[in-house]
């Protein structure tokens, strides 16, 4: 190998196809660092620093001491979430993200969210979705009602039944709770979000999927004026 940085990421790399491809499955236990440098050919700061590498990005959990070692860890979905949260808010402001792409992604995960929640909710659930529902909005308790409307949508994604989709669509919200702080919005804003929520809310109360989706793709066309408006004021 070239040099140790390019070696130890290398091994690192060679590690991570493993633990994606299924030969290291979580709870595994990697080979001691003196198997790891027999297995590689390099040293053992190598070794170390290609997991150090992977323990950075929670794939490993490394105990010292006797009895210690390597191995693969349980992956937590909210850890996957945060990090593929972090690199899109990241990579959007290296390259530069319209407020179209924004809803357009939100419309695209959100929607079919919203047809699926009218199909497979229950009914705790429902009484989950209607306690987001804040009784009234005025310009103190506007960060109340952000956090509720934020809750309505995770909430949504639950009721839709498919983890996948909800740990897509977690990133998006945190971009847009780094562009669109909530106080810059006004307490009308709040009242139609929740007007919005409420129209959605009572579609799948009453299992239509259809109207439930379409409700939802109304609420994002009127998010994407607000974002739009609040864009332009000054940083």
């Amino acid at each position: 190998m070239a040099s140790s940085r390019i070696a130890y990421q290398q091994i690192a790399d060679r590690l991570l196809e493993q633990i994606l491809t299924g030969q290291l499955a979580a709870g595994d236990r990697l080979p001691s660092e003196a198997e790891l440098c027999q297995q590689f050919g390099v040293g053992r700061s190598t070794i170390r620093e290609a997991l150090r590498v992977l323990s950075s990005r929670n794939l490993l959990t490394t105990n010292r001491g006797v009895g210690g070692g390597s191995q693969v860890a349980q992956i937590d979905q909210e850890d996957v979430s945060r990090m593929l949260g972090d690199a899109i808010i990241l990579l959007t402001r290296s390259e530069g993200c319209t407020i179209s792409e924004v809803v357009e992604a939100r419309e695209l995960l959100e929607v079919p969210a919203a047809r699926l929640a009218a199909q497979r909710r229950t009914p705790q659930q429902l009484e989950e979705l209607r306690a987001t529902i804040p009784s009234r909005v005025s310009a103190d308790n506007v960060a109340e009602c952000h956090d509720l409307g934020r809750r309505f949508h995770a909430l949504l994604l639950e009721l839709a039944g498919n983890r996948l989709l909800a740990l897509m669509t977690e990133p998006v919200f945190a971009l847009v709770g780094v562009r669109f702080e909530h106080e810059q919005a006004a307490p009308e804003f709040w009242q139609q979000v929740q007007t919005y929520h409420a129209s959605i809310l009572r579609a799948i109360e009453e299992g239509d999927g259809e109207r439930a989706g379409r409700e939802m793709a109304a609420h994002l066309v009127n998010l994407r004026s607000t974002y739009e408006a609040i864009d332009r004021l000054p940083h």
